[in-house]
């Protein structure tokens, strides 16, 4: 396997190419191929940017025959007939359905690109300049996504300093028997809290670099109750959790909320294809003409195929099967928790957004090799990376499931048989 090119040319920032040192050539559902002709289970799935597999035939035929028609590519913000068939789609098979209303904002291509949009927005609509943020958050690289994410390896990247923020637990934080929803309620009524009042609260439903840190109905809905009620402005970053991964499309349906903002990415376009939107409430879309913008914010391509994707939402075997495999995934991970106690802490996630948090780092990086050496590509997540992200396609078949969570047993079994032989 010849990779370098990559080891000579390529920046030291490179690290998937170092946790699966391999060269992957062709991909179909969840199923990728080397240069060997090794395959592999993919349940890393682009970092949850290919909820729908690669190369779904329902998402990719579209895009060829866009590519093949002399169509626009790139439009930066202005009118085309994919844009506007994107938005129709979107509208009537995502948005309606679920007695949802808002004006939609297309930023840069990327999950940052929206949380930052996000941010600018609510400090020009509330005229404050903080933001409440949670422990353990992670909402992407770019310097106002970075103040606002929780880890202090990720905050310390950029080199400048990064004010205005309000650091709160998440819930569970630091135990489940902390009520940080009520605390946050009441410091934000509190003239005494010495805490001013923040421009907007950001969360993600379901942390997942954070380690698979999951929200509660509750506790969300709570949330919303405390930001409606001291005029802060609620956005969800539902750019990893979003896009069908909980099993519903938007990771906060469950909670029966509705956020003043929204922001999407990675499997929006259901293909790879860099795509984002900001999802505003029509009476906070303030933003003057121009006043926000990105070169790349106009990818046809990605409009064709997001508009694909959100086509299959109106197919009922479609969310048939999405159900049936978040069932098999959840009753599969039970069962590993259950037979490997001694490894396995406990499961966390929740729908196809899951994880296994693991006894030790130590014991993570092992299973991470020997699953890889295998045939399944799984990644580590959490501030000690002490959690397993399991993230399958969500088209994943029966057969493909089965082999990976066979994987993934015996990759347990082998650490579990290694920690009997040193005792």
């Amino acid at each position: 396997m010849n990779t370098d090119a990559f080891v000579a040319y390529e920046s030291n920032v490179r690290r998937y190419g170092r946790s699966f040192p391999t060269v992957f050539t062709k991909a179909l559902g969840a199923t990728l191929h080397d240069e060997a002709g090794k395959t592999y289970i993919d349940f890393l799935v682009g970092s949850g940017a290919l909820n729908y597999g690669h190369n779904n035939p329902n998402i990719i035929a579209p895009a060829i025959e866009y590519l093949a028609g002399g169509n626009i590519l790139l439009s930066l913000d202005m009118y085309t007939a994919a844009k506007r068939e994107f938005i129709e789609v979107f509208v009537a098979t995502i948005l309606k359905p679920r007695g949802l209303s808002y004006k939609i904002q297309f930023p840069g291509p990327t999950g940052t690109s929206a949380n930052e949009a996000a941010l600018a927005l609510a400090r020009k609509y509330t005229g404050r300049s903080s933001i409440m943020a949670f422990t353990n958050a992670f909402h992407g690289m770019s310097l106002g996504s970075l103040a606002v994410s929780g880890s202090a390896s990720t905050r310390e990247l950029g080199g400048v300093a990064r004010h205005d923020v309000i650091r709160v637990p998440y819930d569970g934080y630091p135990n489940q028997a902390f009520d940080s929803a009520s605390y946050i309620d009441y410091v934000l009524g509190d003239p005494g809290s010495g805490i001013e009042k923040p421009a907007a609260i950001i969360l993600e439903t379901i942390q997942a670099e954070g380690g698979m840190n999951t929200a509660s109905a509750a506790w969300l809905a709570q949330i919303q109750r405390s930001c409606r009620k001291h005029g802060v402005l609620l956005i969800v970053d539902d750019i990893q959790a979003g896009a069908g991964r909980t099993g519903d499309f938007f990771s906060f349906e469950f909670a029966k909320i509705e956020p003043d903002i929204v922001c999407l990415s990675k499997s929006l376009s259901g293909s790879g294809n860099p795509l984002s939107i900001v999802l505003i409430r029509p009476e906070i879309d303030i933003w003057s003409p121009g006043e926000h913008s990105g070169t790349f914010r106009g990818n046809n391509v990605a409009f064709v195929t997001a508009a694909a994707m959100c086509k299959m939402w109106s197919d009922r075997l479609f969310t048939a099967s999405v159900k049936r495999t978040t069932l098999k995934l959840q009753t599969h991970l039970d069962g590993l928790v259950e037979k490997f106690p001694k490894v396995v802490e406990q499961k966390r996630g929740r729908g196809l957004m899951t994880g296994l948090k693991f006894r030790s780092q130590d014991v993570v990086g092992r299973v991470h090799d020997i699953a890889f050496e295998n045939g399944l590509l799984i990644e580590s997540s959490g501030p000690n990376r002490d959690v397993i992200k399991v993230l399958p396609p969500i088209t994943i078949t029966d057969g493909e499931l089965d082999r990976a969570i066979a994987i993934l047993n015996n990759a347990l079994q082998e650490q579990a048989n290694d920690d009997c032989r040193s005792i």
